[in-house]
């Protein structure tokens, strides 16, 4: 898998976020994040600067978006800190992770208890944002 950088969804980023840990690609209607290698991601020292960034940079509380974890690099996320997000009042609209099939971890499953929607896998970043262009445009 490449990175956002790396293919043509990249004419389209509002704004790219780059952190020591990652790197996060602003559209209109989605985020996609692209976490380091051996990163344990954590609401205090990743996802905090992370929501707060997009949430400034949109005007929103996430309601209207969809986060999608482009997980090109293996690293880690702690499941619990889901609920650190949903108690600062934030929301998303959906949650996809995409991830070779191989690359695909029980941590994924795991966070799904802690998220209060229903997480999307996809094996391809194409594949996951067509699926978020076709609902914008009202097409089910």
């Amino acid at each position: 898998m490449v990175s956002v950088k790396e293919t043509n969804l990249y004419s389209e980023v509002l704004k790219e976020l780059n952190y020591s840990f990652g790197n996060v690609f602003i559209f209109h209607g989605f985020v996609i994040s692209e976490i380091n290698r051996g990163i344990t991601l954590n609401w205090e020292n990743h996802a905090k600067v992370i929501t707060e960034d997009v949430s400034c940079f949109l005007g929103t509380d996430g309601s209207d978006l969809i986060y999608i974890s482009h997980r090109i690099h293996s690293y880690s996320v702690i499941p619990y800190d889901w609920l650190q997000f949903f108690k600062c009042s934030y929301q998303l609209k959906g949650y996809f992770i995409v991830s070779e099939m191989k690359h695909r971890t029980l941590n994924s499953y795991i966070e799904s208890l802690f998220f209060n929607k229903n997480i999307k896998r996809f094996n391809d970043l194409n594949t996951a944002v067509n699926s978020i262009k076709i609902g914008l445009l009202g097409i089910t």
